[in-house]
């Protein structure tokens, strides 16, 4: 199959730093290429890849200029000039992109949803599809709008020989993510103080929102025994996340999938983390770590750590969330698509 990935333009593929959907983008493009197909990968010029890469921008205009929707709109405009070119386009990115797959014609054009489904997404949703093909990446996220037109669920998949997994665990406890209330960083503070453990943060706040939760919302409940981390790459994130007796995940919100999640458990670390979204589809509750309904429970959760086998939580993402795993269920819907234009 001749396959267009088209990434957002924000950070390189994959990520220095953080970048969830880049990561995904990554693993897809080189795995599919891997696969024989030929495989063409629309992202910033930064980026490496296995597939053929095709960039509007020298470097990723991230930072500041994150969401602008010039960037978004050229990266998009100039990705499907080349639609001709391919059997399927798999678009990845905001409103641009798919908006002009769902109008132009041409090949199949799969969009992976790797937002939440606010009523805004779902009004435009139904309106673009059909003709987009929708993925879900949980069944979760695909519960909160079944009525769209979608090729299939498949769960992000994350590069397991980047995560070791490690059974002697350290004193802390570990939350990794973006600043802001979704993500609820002001109660892993909460649950390690409680606890009387220490707690490390590797956190991105660089936009102003992120910078304005931190001092207003954040800096003021700190005990000073927190470890604040800015963002790190991807080797120091595999070892803070095997090290860690937990990963606090006290997500605010219905998280339609969360790559931490699997990159913990990976490394052997259980995860902690409220029965939102996809949490209870990816974490297997007291097997590969908790699922509390309270921040007192998440609190008690933490005595029971020692009970969650390192080695579970490994062969769970083995079976369930490897790349591998992800690029075949891709391929699958291409393949099905495929067939069915015909």
């Amino acid at each position: 199959m001749r396959i267009a990935q088209i990434c957002p333009p924000w950070f390189s593929v994959p990520p220095a730093g953080y970048g969830g959907i880049e990561w995904v983008v990554a693993l897809l493009a080189d795995g599919l290429a891997e696969r024989g197909h030929d495989v063409t990968l629309f992202a910033s010029g930064s980026s490496t890849t296995k597939a053929k890469l095709v960039s509007e921008f020298d470097e990723p205009p991230g930072g500041t200029m994150l969401g602008q929707i010039w960037f978004e709109a050229v990266h998009a405009v100039s990705a499907y000039k080349h639609k001709d070119e391919f059997d399927i386009i798999h678009d990845h990115c905001g409103l641009v992109g798919p908006s002009i797959g769902a109008n132009i014609g041409g090949p199949p054009v799969v969009h992976t949803l790797h937002g939440p489904f606010t009523e805004q997404a779902k009004r435009y949703y139904r309106l673009t599809s059909p003709p987009l093909h929708l993925v879900a990446i949980s069944e979760a996220q695909r519960a909160a709008c079944p009525d769209l037109n979608y090729a299939g669920t498949v769960h992000n998949g994350i590069d397991l020989s980047a995560y070791r997994m490690r059974a002697d665990k350290e004193d802390y406890l570990l939350f990794l993510g973006r600043i802001n209330r979704e993500k609820g960083p002001e109660i892993a503070v909460e649950v390690a103080a409680r606890a009387g453990m220490k707690l490390k943060m590797a956190v991105k706040m660089t936009e102003p929102f992120e910078q304005q939760y931190w001092r207003e919302v954040i800096e003021p409940r700190l005990t000073g025994s927190e470890e604040v981390l800015g963002e790190i790459s991807v080797e120091e994130k595999a070892t803070l996340l095997a090290g860690a007796r937990a990963t606090v995940f006290p997500i605010q919100w219905p998280e339609p999938f969360g790559l931490v999640m699997t990159e913990s458990m990976a490394c052997g670390t259980p995860v902690l983390a409220f029965p939102r979204g996809a949490a209870p589809e990816v974490i297997v509750d007291g097997v590969t770590g908790y699922l509390p309904e309270t921040i007192d429970e998440m609190v008690a959760c933490v005595d029971r750590l020692d009970r969650i086998d390192p080695a579970a939580c490994r062969a769970h993402v083995e079976a369930r969330f490897g790349a591998a795993s992800m690029v075949e269920g891709y391929e699958r819907i291409f393949k099905a698509l495929l067939a069915g234009s015909r």
